[in-house]
């Protein structure tokens, strides 16, 4: 009986896992999370960064010039993909730190490091395939999915446990593993295929997002797909990206005017 408790769970859980792609957003709007919210609640917390990191913040050096410099040449192409009915303050903050990392947040705003792109030695075509996929993951409100996803698990984590008698914690556990890492590698993979077109589109070389993973592997040491990971391996990236280069080609050549 306990087996037969356990897979109806998981069967309850993995139905669950559609309405979680299809539906997050609009979850997110209902529980008071709209777009206007996220971006306002986003700015305040964007503001606390940069007090937070006031002396950190780097303007005049040659690196922040570079990414600076990607950034304003991206941002009209990305203005243009915003359909989330809300514009964009789009702002970009460079932190002078030892962080292998850049971020963005709901109303396109941006956070990177200068160690990702010393550290890596990466060129501005490899800048433009970060800040690309960042750009995205802003316009696409992958925020508010996970937020919405998150509602739907937790609810759905109750109503199962309620249901079949099984802990909590064990369906949080699959839910956490069947549903919410899943989630967020496919909010990736989809950030590294549209920031390859958008990078494109602003004439910087799509193949240097392959070279960028690769650089990425080589300073990890290698990664390989864990079912923990919110990210896929830098491996399935690249062949990722590869898979979809031909179409960014296409985009990029048109964009510097080659036939």
């Amino acid at each position: 009986m306990q087996i037969v408790k356990k897979n109806l769970a998981k069967l309850t859980l993995l139905s669950v896992f559609s309405s979680v792609l299809f539906g997050c957003a609009s979850i997110a709007n209902m529980a008071g999370y709209d777009s206007a919210k996220l971006n306002e609640m986003s700015a305040q917390a964007y503001a606390e960064v940069r007090q937070e990191e006031k002396a950190n913040i780097d303007t005049t050096s040659n690196t922040a010039k570079r990414i600076t410099r990607v950034y304003n040449r991206l941002l009209p192409y990305a203005d243009k993909l915003n359909n989330t009915g809300v514009k964009f303050d789009w702002q970009l903050t460079v932190i002078r730190k030892d962080v292998i990392n850049a971020f963005a947040m709901p109303g396109g705003k941006i956070v990177f490091y200068t160690a990702l792109i010393e550290k890596l030695n990466l060129n501005d075509n490899e800048i433009a395939a970060i800040m690309g996929h960042e750009m995205i993951h802003a316009l696409n409100e992958h925020s508010k999915q996970r937020i919405g996803q998150q509602l739907i698990v937790s609810g759905a984590v109750v109503g199962s446990s309620i249901l079949t008698g099984v802990s909590s914690d064990s369906l949080s556990i699959l839910a956490d593993l069947g549903v919410s890492k899943p989630f967020s590698r496919s909010n990736e993979t989809e950030a590294d295929i549209e920031g390859l077109f958008l990078m494109a589109q602003a004439g910087y070389n799509p193949e240097n997002a392959i070279t960028l993973w690769q650089k990425m592997e080589a300073y990890s040491g290698g990664s390989s797909f864990s079912l923990l990971s919110t990210h896929p391996s830098d491996e399935k990236r690249y062949k990722t990206l590869q898979e979809n280069l031909p179409k960014a080609m296409e985009i990029y050549n048109k964009a510097i005017g080659k036939s």
